[in-house]
């Protein structure tokens, strides 16, 4: 059998939120099989729930907010990326904020913690939201088209192209095609940060947001250079950003996915029609699990070190 899997132990971060720039605790405890990933905001008079689910999505411009009646969390995807490259399935996040802390504006940050927590199988099987049939969403037209795709796939990749039309972003690789059951999610993708323009970044503080951002937890540039002295840490770390930020944003379905995904300049709200259509195509998808671990896909039967 190819079985669930939790934390070993609980574990516990402190950063400051992206937009908001509130600090925050995050503790993060094992959970029982077929729980699910749950949020719970533990700062309320009464501690709320909220169960990670596509349709749990109630916003997505910047960033992905979760909700449960009038209990959110916001900028979820790069800690929902983590579990899915380490193919987390159960775990309850107590946060003491509406927004999960940015930390270096990756994932690598969560890897590391959820990684020193240990992560261990469960008896129960894995199951799997197996892609029958292609699902497309796709808006605008010409210039301003962008588009994210869903295939039938044995196993899990994606690829994604971007289009900044800016000096520094089209200097660098615009495509990336990650395959979770090859490649390595650590190395591979979790490195990879958020970025900013600095005439964005100024138009946003003026509305109150990016109020935590800066150069320690984004990659920030002017309109001819990266403002950071380290520079980038990928030749392609724009567009592995956008894997990582997919990758978060699909995993809210709430299981992991077979599927093959491709997209062209989509982002989180892209991300979350592209769930809710396949959800409600009924027969494009089926549950599956896998009794006989040789026949889940490469890489899928493997537990990620612990650090």
């Amino acid at each position: 059998m190819l079985p669930q899997r939790t934390l070993k132990t609980l574990t516990r971060a402190v950063g400051v939120g992206l937009h908001g720039g509130q600090r925050v605790e995050l503790t993060l405890r094992p959970a029982q099989p077929d729980t699910g990933i749950v949020f719970r905001r533990v700062d309320l008079p009464e501690p709320v729930d909220i169960p990670v689910s596509a349709e749990a999505v109630t916003d997505t411009r910047l960033a992905s907010t979760i909700s449960n009646g009038g209990a959110k969390v916001h900028t979820v995807e790069h800690l929902m990326s983590a579990c899915a490259g380490l193919g987390l399935d159960n775990l309850y996040i107590d946060i003491t904020a509406e927004e999960v802390p940015i930390l270096d504006g990756s994932s690598s940050s969560f890897v590391f913690l959820l990684q020193s927590a240990g992560i261990v199988a469960q008896n129960a099987p894995r199951r799997f939201v197996r892609v029958l049939k292609p699902i497309e969403i796709r808006e605008g037209e010409g210039e301003n088209v962008k588009w994210a795709r869903l295939a039938p796939y044995h196993g899990y990749k994606l690829s994604f192209e971007i289009d900044f039309a800016h000096r520094v972003v089209d200097s660098t690789g615009q495509r990336v095609e990650f395959d979770l059951g090859l490649g390595n999610y650590q190395r591979d993708i979790a490195r990879a940060r958020t970025f900013g323009f600095t005439k964005d970044v100024e138009m946003m503080r003026a509305n109150g947001l990016a109020l935590g951002g800066g150069m320690d937890n984004a990659i920030v540039m002017d309109d001819y250079r990266v403002l950071n002295a380290e520079g980038l840490r990928y030749g392609d770390e724009f567009a592995k950003h956008k894997i990582l930020d997919a990758m978060g944003d699909l995993y809210l379905l709430g299981k992991p996915m077979l599927a093959a995904y491709s997209a062209f300049r989509s982002g989180h709200a892209l991300n979350n029609k592209l769930l809710r259509a396949l959800l409600a195509q009924r027969d494009a998808w089926e549950v599956v699990t896998f009794e006989d671990e040789r026949q889940a896909p490469a890489g899928f039967g493997q537990l990620a070190r612990a650090w």
